[in-house]
């Protein structure tokens, strides 16, 4: 089975919460072809052993992000900054799936709909309000909302080192 892409330039990037702050690893999604795969992939990148909060970053061009929060056996929890991400490639197609997004081709598209759980990161100092409303900030880019949110949860350095 072919890997899945992105047409678009893609960074991904995900952090393990630590008691010291968090550290990241660059994410290559580029042979991913099922949502259990980008799971594997953050495990593999982080070294994930057990409980840790695990959080992946996803930024495709000018068109879209993600943030899944992996912790243990739970189910992963995504945030799709926009649910017609599936709609405009492959890997796109994935993260709809993770989110929960049914996607609906006949649907004329109606500007930017956030989707997904809203709530991923509400523990972590960053409310449901405050993720939908930097998503849906007219002229910000993905690259600039998920600085944004990185800086309010004390990542932004680890994400500015790997870019």
């Amino acid at each position: 089975m072919p890997s899945r892409s992105s047409g678009n330039s893609v960074f991904s990037a995900a952090f393990v919460r630590t008691t010291g702050g968090w550290n990241g690893a660059e994410v290559d999604l580029g042979h991913v072809e099922i949502v259990d795969d980008i799971g594997d992939a953050v495990q593999e990148h982080l070294g994930l052993t057990g409980d840790e909060l695990a959080l992946l970053c996803v930024e495709v061009e000018d068109e879209w992000f993600a943030i899944v929060r992996y912790q243990g056996d739970l189910e992963p929890r995504t945030f799709l900054s926009d649910a017609h991400a599936g709609l405009s490639d492959d890997l796109g197609e994935l993260f709809t799936e993770l989110a929960g997004v049914a996607l609906d081709k006949d649907t004329p598209e109606l500007g930017v709909r956030p989707a997904g759980d809203f709530e991923l990161l509400n523990d972590l100092g960053v409310s449901s309000e405050e993720l939908v409303e930097l998503s849906m900030e007219e002229g910000a880019l993905p690259g600039d909302t998920l600085s944004v949110i990185a800086e309010r949860l004390a990542f932004a350095d680890e994400l500015d080192r790997l870019r």
